[in-house]
């Protein structure tokens, strides 16, 4: 048994034998095609819990020198044209840089101790190689691909781990890029390489030392989107196996990419939710949750009120480029949203370059970190929010205005562009706990225009009326009510049938006062 050339698959079947495995094997498909070529430097990064080690495994099953017929030949990797042509066809090499980092003291004595042992479990398995140096990897390595005629295939998981334990440190990040940069860069024993972590791969200046990789990442995720987290499909086909309410599944863990139509989901806290029955966060005993409210005090550039807006559901525009790839090196907010991204906080549109928090889960997380943190302006607005909205329930103007009056008085950063947009971040931030009935819907399309708020009462809370919010700025708020009904915005509810409230707020910049009219009908 070996643990790094050609690797154990007990691992591999480990997975095919727990109670959830979704097949992610057509991206072995993807690799066999770039397979000798240019472009056979992966690099993929993803957050914790959305499958990249499990990946890596698979691939080492799928071409080292180990039979393992048995594992593939029910995946829908074996429907695939190039299944027989690479099967345990190469040596493999798999590196865990974690394993190595944990035990070493230096970056220097890390590099050492891999080389060491790689190089030493090689010349056991090739021991009639002449070769030309035995300490040195690359030499050991170039030795055994020219005898044997066989590529390696090189999985490197956690490659990013010095990056994230020596933030500081970087002369030992540039002592460790170089030695990849050198193991791996045009290199003849290259077949594949393939390298997984969190952070995309660090830039100094224009350019990166590992520039012939490329990069599938949260904020670029391209050809590789469906391999990394669940479908919506694929959750479509658990929640029905599982008797589990899919809409619940997608308010809690769905959101990644979700605006190109493509939704994705994070596998952990899917499988965790249904092996447990309960919707809860299950992705927040990783280490990147901990840092959460250390990178969202870094309040330059008006980060807290990006963040408190995103809070109400909206979408923020941001530029990603001039990120850096690390976790030290910010000089505006979209530094920081870049590196949540990253991390799985936040999600981006990169078809219109906006970033927002994904689901119920993650935006949980941002609430512990705010309550934590204090945030004067935020926290009130959160422990009123079921008040206010009770008020609307009772049909409290009066105690709706001044609720609303509050919120709005302790967030004036997030109302600077003044319009009915900034008006609906008011108030979607002082009915913050509508989402615990609701499903809230922005913007609304009815045909003759758009409802600004829309409020569907969950399965579980079909005893709430619903809600259709109209605002208005400088103007009569009994103007907000007609218009309901002119445009019948009512109509884009015609699944919803039972109580239904017409709230109709306005915002009057001169006094600086808010006025409510609520109407109820039935639908």
């Amino acid at each position: 048994m070996t643990r790094y050339l050609n690797p154990d698959i007990g691992k591999f079947r480990t997975s095919l034998n727990s109670e959830i495995y979704v097949d992610k094997s057509h991206l072995i498909a993807k690799t066999n095609a770039l397979f000798s070529t240019k472009q056979c430097y992966i690099c993929i990064s993803r957050p914790r819990r959305f499958g990249k080690t499990m990946a890596a495994e698979m691939l080492a099953a799928y071409y080292g020198g180990i039979d393992t017929h048995d594992l593939f030949k029910d995946l829908n990797i074996a429907e695939d044209s190039s299944y027989e042509t690479h099967l345990n066809k190469h040596n493999v090499l798999m590196i865990n840089m974690q394993a190595f980092l944990s035990k070493s003291e230096t970056v220097n004595d890390m590099l050492s101790s891999l080389q060491k042992k790689v190089t030493k479990e090689m010349i056991k398995i090739y021991p009639d190689i002449d070769y030309e140096d035995k300490l040195d990897l690359i030499e050991v390595m170039t030795d055994i691909y020219f005898e044997t005629g066989k590529q390696f295939v090189i999985l490197i998981d956690e490659w990013d781990c010095l990056f994230r334990e020596y933030k500081n440190d970087f002369e030992a990040q540039k002592v460790y890029l170089s030695f990849l940069r050198d193991l791996l860069k045009d290199q003849g024993y290259v077949g594949l390489a393939y390298m997984t972590g969190i952070l995309p791969i660090k830039k100094y200046g224009s350019h990166s030392a590992l520039n012939m990789f490329d990069e599938y990442s949260m904020t670029e995720p391209s050809q590789f989107l469906n391999y990394f987290g669940f479908t919506e499909a694929e959750v479509k086909e658990l929640t029905n196996t599982y008797q589990v309410d899919f809409d619940e599944m997608r308010r809690w863990y769905n959101g990644y990419f979700v605006d190109l139509g493509r939704p994705i989901y994070s596998p952990k806290s899917v499988i965790s939710s249904l092996l447990r029955k309960n919707f809860s966060s299950y992705w927040n005993n990783t280490e990147t949750y901990e840092a959460l409210k250390d990178y969202i005090m870094l309040d330059f550039d008006d980060l807290q009120a990006k963040i408190t807006l995103m809070l109400t559901g909206a979408s923020i525009p941001i530029n990603t480029k001039r990120f850096t790839n690390d976790m030290t090196t910010f000089s505006t907010a979209d530094d920081v949203l870049t590196l949540l991204i990253h991390l799985g906080y936040l999600t981006y549109n990169y078809e219109i370059s906006t970033v927002r928090i994904p689901n119920e889960e993650v935006k949980g997380e941002f609430i512990n970190s705010i309550e934590s943190l204090n945030w004067n302006n935020v926290v009130p607005a959160l422990k009123d929010s079921n008040k206010l909205l009770h008020a609307i329930w009772n049909r409290e103007t009066e105690l709706i205005t001044a609720g609303i009056q509050r919120v709005h008085e302790l967030n004036t950063s997030i109302l600077e562009y003044n319009d009915e947009n900034s008006l609906s971040c008011v108030i979607s931030l002082a009915l913050y706990s509508a989402s615990d009935y609701y499903t809230v819907i922005r913007e609304l399309p009815t045909g003759k225009g758009y409802a600004d708020l829309v409020f569907i009462p969950r399965k579980k809370h079909t005893d709430k009326p619903a809600m259709l919010v109209e605002l208005k700025w400088n103007k009569d708020v009994d103007g907000a009510i007609s218009q309901i009904k002119k445009k019948n915005y009512i109509s884009a509810m015609d699944e919803y049938q039972g109580n239904l409230l017409l709230v109709g707020i306005n915002y009057d910049k001169k006094d600086k006062t808010y006025t409510c009219i609520i109407e109820q009908v039935e639908v």
